[in-house]
């Protein structure tokens, strides 16, 4: 039989693993980054860039986050409307998201805005979730696709 309680627990834990994420992205605090992912990630981003999925370690996803990142003033993740389920060692979670950029330039169109949704496979080693399959699904982008080169 499943304890109840322990699976609220790892719910919990799974959704302060998905934050960290998010907040360590607009902090650019890479460090807690890196502790959310699993060594390798499966890591698809081809709703909005296309190609195909790849496997890609923790560093090189926040090395491509950084880089990418830097030239803008500030971002912001907003998520919620979470679906977790959690099986032994192993979860799943669903969650939608809108991704602001913001960069101040000459053309006044400050702000990108990304909006869409996200999909997780985490494991559990050590007592610790971590993000090994990471999606996110483009709905629409708003805005200025081209902000962080109008500065």
């Amino acid at each position: 039989m499943v304890d109840p309680i322990e699976t609220l627990l790892n719910k919990d834990q799974i959704i302060g693993v998905i934050n960290d994420l998010f907040v360590g992205t607009d902090d650019r605090d890479w460090a807690k980054v890196k502790r959310c992912f699993a060594d390798k990630v499966l890591f698809d981003m081809t709703s909005l860039a296309g190609g195909s999925p790849t496997t890609m370690t923790h560093k090189q996803i926040v090395d491509a986050w950084d880089q990418g990142l830097k030239p803008l003033k500030a971002v912001h993740h907003q998520a919620g409307n979470y679906a977790v389920t959690v099986q032994d060692h192993e979860a799943t979670a669903h969650c939608y998201g809108i991704a602001y950029h913001y960069l101040p330039n000459k053309t006044n169109q400050n702000t990108r805005t990304f909006v869409g949704s996200y999909d997780f496979h985490l494991t559990n080693r050590d007592k610790n979730w971590r993000i090994d399959q990471f999606k996110f699904n483009l709905k629409f982008i708003d805005g200025n696709p081209d902000v962080e080169k109008s500065g």
